[in-house]
């Protein structure tokens, strides 16, 4: 499409960047289109997700009480985890469909970035589960070069956010 249709049809400038979140109309179209068929099947999906976090570090296991001890394919029977994977996928959708709405999403952020830090969970634990995420979209989704970079601007603008409660000393 080329011109006022163009315009039209992305209401606006498709790569005009929104100066808060750093994404373009395009990143988000790419990231919810993508996002789409991993929503769809949330509970393995998250679960895959977590297992792959887990072999690929360990020590993460440790932050999640309900299956630290647990063989990993007893994970899927343990209702705590389960409901944790479900919170972990409803959080990330929507974040996902509101990323329209940048300050909506950054507030999201900040409060995840405060929850997490009371559970002494580190920026490095997030770039650890990054990795596992894109790893995982790669080799699943077989996403291209374009939509991946729109991924990456997304975690970004998310872990922005994430990281200024996440580090925030605690003001008692």
């Amino acid at each position: 499409m080329g011109g006022w249709l163009s315009y039209i049809w992305w209401g606006g400038d498709p790569d005009e960047v929104n100066p808060i979140s750093g994404l373009s109309r395009r990143d988000i179209y790419a990231v919810q289109k993508s996002w789409a068929p991993v929503y769809a099947n949330l509970v393995v999906t998250g679960t895959e997700l977590l297992k792959r976090f887990f072999r690929a570090y360990p020590d993460s296991k440790e932050f999640f009480r309900m299956v630290r001890k647990l063989p990993e394919e007893e994970y899927i029977n343990n209702t705590q985890f389960k409901a944790h994977v479900i919170n972990l996928m409803s959080s990330l959708n929507l974040a996902i469909i509101n990323l329209n709405q940048p300050e909506i999403v950054a507030v999201m952020m900040n409060k995840i970035g405060d929850s997490h830090r009371k559970r002494q969970i580190k920026e490095k634990h997030f770039h650890d589960l990054k990795e596992v995420i894109v790893k995982m979209f790669i080799e699943v989704l077989h996403l291209d070069a374009a939509t991946l970079g729109s991924w990456s601007k997304t975690v970004d603008f998310w872990y922005k956010h994430l990281f200024e409660t996440l580090n925030a000393a605690e003001t008692r």
